[in-house]
């Protein structure tokens, strides 16, 4: 355990940080030109931390908002020419200093600027989930392979070390087989503007699953390396009914695997928890706070864990970057492919809360 944890240690502290037995090119020095789609308070998180990358460059920015065209413009060194807004987005295609576009819009806008990004054929990033449902996750990976471009998801936490260890102590049963996964994430938004785009049906899918959700259904698939066969779920009471009209408030949902491990999950606007705990025939291990920005903290029955805090967004790019500068295809694990496998049991989440039964996914 020591190597294998010096190992993840080294991986995520490293700003190359090559797949096991891949070697990519010395010799290519060009960053990976990435353009924001869509400038709200992630955006900002991702500019930052290309700005400190090592493979990457901010040079492109679309926005609705004429003032952030000359704050982000200014702020971020991008030149006006690089700067679009929604009517003219599609003239992107024609901009030889933009590599991939990174979406980073409100969920229900996913598929139409992916979409629209694939056939200006540029390489698409998609902030998850990666669409408000799988039948439009499919229309994105249609779209990027008819185009011939890399297709990703922002999965950040694949590279996040603390994370990384509760793959690793699940998926190689380091403590034995998991048998039970406890994956919540929620925070208090009663004082958030009723007009956030988080609300709104149309522009966010869903409450707090779409939002908060992918990141528990993600994890039990990540800890125990499998996919659920099965999922009961109910949503929890509205607190504030007032806010929430249009979409759930909380919701709580229980996935079975084949191997009958169970994975517990509450999402949530109203209970703030932020919690990985798994369960295996050997042990225990967990992280908490788990999911967020961190500072996280982990231990299992044997130790604490030891890793380093990282900038987890400056991570994500840098690794990305060092795929498509390379021309090898993304891993499966941050692609559209795992993007769609989410929403297929997040569709299954919603029709078992709403019709009260057990659903097959």
């Amino acid at each position: 355990m020591p190597t294998r944890r010096d190992f993840i240690r080294n991986m995520a502290m490293s700003s190359i940080v090559l797949p096991i037995g891949m070697q990519f090119p010395k010799a290519k020095a060009q960053k990976l030109r990435v353009a924001l789609v869509g400038l709200g308070r992630y955006a900002r998180l991702l500019a930052d931390a290309i700005m400190v990358s090592s493979h990457c460059e901010l040079k492109g920015l679309v926005t609705g908002t004429p003032s952030k065209e000359e704050e982000w413009g200014k702020k971020y060194n991008v030149p006006k020419r690089n700067i679009y807004n929604y009517q003219n987005f599609d003239e992107i295609a024609s901009n030889k200093e933009i590599d991939l576009i990174y979406i980073v819009l409100p969920n229900g806008m996913h598929m139409e600027y992916a979409v629209r990004a694939a056939k200006a054929g540029k390489h698409v990033m998609v902030e998850k989930p990666m669409a408000t449902n799988a039948a439009d996750c499919k229309v994105i990976i249609e779209a990027c392979e008819k185009a011939g471009v890399q297709l990703g998801v922002g999965y950040r936490l694949h590279f996040e070390p603390y994370n990384m260890e509760m793959m690793r102590l699940g998926q190689e049963k380091v403590l034995g087989e998991v048998r039970l996964v406890d994956a919540s994430l929620g925070y208090n938004i009663e004082q958030t503007d009723p007009n956030d785009w988080h609300l709104n049906k149309k522009l966010a899918g869903g409450g707090a699953l779409q939002n908060l959700g992918v990141y528990c259904v993600q994890a039990a698939r990540y800890i125990t390396g499998l996919e659920p066969v099965s999922v009961k779920a109910e949503y929890g009471p509205k607190h504030f009914p007032e806010l929430f009209k249009e979409v759930e408030e909380t919701l709580y949902w229980q996935l079975h695997f084949e191997n009958k491990a169970v994975a517990t999950s509450t999402a949530s606007y109203v209970y703030g928890i932020d919690r990985l705990y798994a369960s295996a025939s050997q042990g225990h291990f967990e992280l908490s706070p788990a999911i967020s920005y961190g500072p996280f903290r982990g231990r299992s029955n044997q130790a604490e864990f030891d890793f380093p805090q990282t900038n987890q967004q400056q991570v994500q790019m840098d690794k990305i970057a060092q795929y498509i500068l390379a021309e090898k295809p993304l891993p499966d694990h941050i692609s559209g492919y795992e993007g769609l496998r989410d929403l297929k049991v997040m569709d299954a989440i919603y029709r078992a809360a709403e019709t009260g039964k057990r659903v097959s996914i």
